[in-house]
């Protein structure tokens, strides 16, 4: 299996998004591409961190940056999580897996004393020519949206 790795261009994906779209990395050719993964629709952090990107899509269109968000939910749930709370972005559906496996963020998690596969909290920027410049693992909410405006900031 491939894994995305920085430095390297990200191989062309095709997922499921909401607004009954198809989305392809190379439709976003000649804009950054920030992308997050994060484990459920409708819980706490994750509602958190989409807020965050939401609150502040105006600056990410300044940097020439567009946000998808991803998760192994349902495009069905992924349309009421974001009408819900009025993203200005697509989240994506990754259901098999394969996004995940991509950029490697399936990890055994502990969830109530058990331990349960899921996505570790994690952020790409993929440049205007498709190749991975910047991750982010192990997200903390709070912070991680400045971060990112941060550092497409200053790659400009």
């Amino acid at each position: 299996m491939t894994l995305a790795t920085l430095g390297s261009a990200v191989p062309d994906f095709e997922i499921a998004a909401t607004g009954e779209k198809t989305v392809k990395l190379s439709d976003y050719r000649g804009k950054k591409v920030v992308l997050y993964f994060y484990p459920k629709d409708n819980t706490p952090g994750c509602t958190q961190e989409g807020q965050g990107f939401r609150d502040n899509i105006e600056q990410f269109n300044q940097l020439n940056a567009v946000i998808l968000g991803v998760s192994r939910d349902s495009v069905k749930m992924h349309e009421g999580f974001k009408c819900k709370q009025e993203f200005p972005f697509d989240l994506l559906s990754d259901q098999d897996e394969s996004l995940c496996n991509l950029f490697d963020v399936i990890k055994m998690k502990s969830m109530y004393g058990k331990q349960v596969r899921g996505i570790e909290r994690s952020t790409f920027v993929i440049d205007e020519d498709g190749v991975l410049v910047k991750e982010w693992r192990k997200v903390q909410v709070k912070t991680h949206i400045a971060e990112v405006l941060d550092y497409l900031q200053s790659a400009v």
